[in-house]
């Protein structure tokens, strides 16, 4: 345990006067102490190439019918009221509410044919691929779970897997990623989740983001006290490991969007539309954030933006999906294009994947109330970078969108390629708590079209 003691005046995060001082050994990153959570990475033992993965959630399940997969020429209970416009690639037409991603459609790979989804909002099939009520003894672990476990941290001073999702009231959309049984070393860092409390010291919290550079300032002061003295030497390895990570700059810039370029602040966009109803905000700068996480050194980032479970109830001002999209389509539109054009302009095309989808389709009947419900049986996806072949859709559902009409796709071959980028072997089994192998997925076969 190293013990850091200072000036008894100092006026911490929390704007309470307390004792200047923390203990390395009861920092706490997820559920254990980062220690053993640099431990557990360590023990991973793999330092391959960075290849990163970004998954955009949608919560609620946007319409397919209404974004990539639109109906024209069906009858207008199930067309709706949107019209289709052309994109940058001949023959795909995008939503008129999404102009800015049709003019990157070639640097989109849009999968329209996926199946394997269950009616009940289950963000951790879009994490896992599996509900997440599992027969499984600890459960599924989630994508960035079994990265942290089988790759370990790019950068010690970098956690694998970090989380952008947004405390909610209804919990299934807030998951951040659950570790399963590989464990809670393995959970996401979540710097949303109670204002970077993840990020503990004994009796000190990181609470407020925007007292981070006072922080600093007093780490470094720390750090030129201990080189002195070498306090440093007498700590164990990975007691310096979590030092590196609570004094590196590298986790606080990546966080830190005041940092970028205005311009590309202005791209994303800064608005946002606080917590919609019981689901996540739509913060635009949470994909510009993403970006710069992944430069940092973080293989995986998983982000929730906005509700899409557009039923039209009284709870949602009876506002009917079209009249929802319209609101939420634009602020998608304009970050994702954003972090495409982004990702493009900085290189990072060929070693950053980002995923984009919600757990469900609509349904292709709009209801009395004007809204669309649940549709289990077809749900759509949008890919871009990864060096993935892109300016394709692939897959369609059938007239009326309410099936795979061709080129089957399911859910869990999404979560493959996501693997597959990382350099995860597919065949490889993990135990569970009981000891039983488990495979990472049951649907393992990658989508030729895209590799």
């Amino acid at each position: 345990m190293l013990t850091i003691l200072g000036k008894s005046s100092n006026r911490w995060c929390d704007r309470r006067l307390r004792r200047d001082f923390l203990k390395i050994g009861g920092l706490a990153l997820g559920g254990l102490s980062l220690p053993e959570l640099l431990r557990a990475g360590d023990q991973a033992g793999s330092r391959h190439s960075h290849k990163a993965v970004i998954m955009v959630y949608l919560a609620g399940g946007p319409s397919h019918l209404d974004t990539v997969d639109l109906k024209p020429e069906a009858p207008v209970e199930i067309r709706g009221e949107f019209q289709p416009i052309s994109t940058k690639v001949p023959g795909m037409q995008f939503c008129e509410h999404l102009p800015r991603l049709a003019g990157v459609a070639d640097r989109l790979a849009v999968v329209r044919s996926l199946e394997g989804c269950v009616d009940l909002h289950e963000s951790h099939m879009c994490y896992s691929g599996y509900p997440s009520v599992s027969p499984v003894s600890g459960g599924r672990p989630s994508f960035g779970s079994y990265s942290s476990k089988l790759q370990g941290p790019v950068h010690a001073s970098v956690p694998p897997f970090v989380s952008l999702t947004h405390k909610v009231a209804h919990p299934p959309w807030g998951n951040p990623g659950e570790p399963g049984f590989v464990g809670h070393a393995h959970k996401p860092f979540n710097p949303h989740g109670n204002k970077l409390s993840n990020l503990k010291l004994t009796d000190f919290t990181l609470d407020r983001l925007d007292d981070r550079r006072a922080m600093l300032q007093s780490f470094d002061r720390f750090r030129r006290q201990a080189d002195k003295v070498g306090a440093m030497a007498r700590l164990n390895t990975y007691q310096q490991q979590a030092f590196e990570m609570l004094t590196s700059t590298r986790m606080w810039h990546a966080l830190d969007v005041d940092r970028e370029d205005p311009k590309v602040r202005d791209r994303y966009g800064r608005g946002s539309l606080e917590h919609v109803y019981d689901g996540p905000p739509m913060y635009n700068e949470d994909f510009l954030v993403a970006r710069r996480l992944v430069e940092a050194g973080v293989r995986c980032v998983s982000l929730s933006f906005g509700r899409w479970d557009t039923h039209s109830l009284p709870h949602q001002d009876n506002r009917s999906n079209c009249a929802s999209l319209r609101m939420y389509l634009p602020p998608l539109d304009q970050a994702f294009s954003a972090l495409i054009e982004d990702l493009y302009d900085r290189g990072l095309d060929k070693d950053v994947l980002v995923l984009v989808w919600g757990e469900f389709g609509r349904t292709p009947k709009i209801n009395p109330r004007g809204g669309r419900d649940h549709w289990a049986a077809a749900n759509c996806a949008m890919l871009t970078g990864g060096g993935i072949r892109t300016g394709q859709m692939i897959g369609s559902t059938n007239s009326l969108g309410e099936f795979p009409l061709d080129r089957p796709v399911h859910m869990q071959q999404m979560l493959a390629t996501l693997y597959h980028h990382l350099g995860i072997d597919l065949e490889l089994t993990m135990d569970d708590l009981a000891g039983s192998p488990q495979h990472l997925l049951e649907h393992r076969k990658l989508l030729p079209e895209l590799i």
